[in-house]
């Protein structure tokens, strides 16, 4: 996870639509960006690796965070970019729109969450590391940051190098995102795809904190 390419360029993190994304956000998109059982595998996934009765953060969020429904957490904190699109979401208990590309400080308190998911939208951060940076300090030290993701995406907003890489490559990129905050453990990989060459593909990339 940390052989990736240290030279990353400005030019990686250009988009072929480089208009300011509240346009392209602002009509709500009411479904989910995965398939049925890509859906259920991440369901899965999330049941075993989040702390129940934990504050969570849904970073980058929509109408749908794919958290168990028979399970219940302290709160849940969905940061996303369309307001109703997270007003949809029943899952939250609350809302924050706001443009990570615009800025990458989150306004919410230090060591606020006991775990952050990153939904099948990573490839849309043009700060990325600056956002992991985020990620660490808003989080409690030794508590974990889920990064997932599959092969779909919006093209005219998703980075230039993202696009230029398999699904391999993007995880090692993840990886070096975490590695380059200097803020988490050591980041590990799992190919959690339900139907390989039937559904969705689907990835995740996770470290915890640094224990302070």
């Amino acid at each position: 996870m940390t052989d990736t390419n240290d030279q990353l360029k400005p030019e990686h993190f250009l988009r072929s639509d480089e208009s300011d994304d509240k346009f392209f956000y602002y009509q709500p998109r009411l479904v989910t960006h995965i398939d049925d059982p890509a859906c259920d595998a991440l369901n899965n996934y999330f049941r075993k690796h989040l702390p129940q009765a934990g504050d969570l953060l849904d970073l980058m969020s929509s109408c749908v965070s794919h958290l168990p429904w028979d399970l219940e957490y302290k709160s849940v904190t969905g940061v996303g970019m369309n307001q109703v699109e997270l007003d949809d979401n029943k899952q939250l208990t609350k809302r924050l729109v706001h443009d990570l590309n615009k800025n990458p400080n989150l306004p919410i308190s230090d060591h606020s969450f006991d775990a952050c998911i990153l939904t099948v939208s990573v490839q849309y951060l043009t700060q990325p590391i600056e956002v992991f940076r985020e990620i660490a300090r808003v989080l409690r030290p030794g508590c974990r940051c889920i990064i997932s993701f599959s092969n779909r995406c919006f093209p005219t907003k998703a980075i230039a190098l993202w696009q230029h890489m398999n699904d391999i490559d993007h995880a090692k990129l993840v990886g070096h995102y975490f590695n380059e905050s200097h803020a988490f453990e050591t980041p590990g990989f799992e190919n959690i795809s339900p139907a390989p060459g039937n559904s969705d593909p689907l990835f995740i990339v996770t470290a915890v904190t640094k224990q302070k």
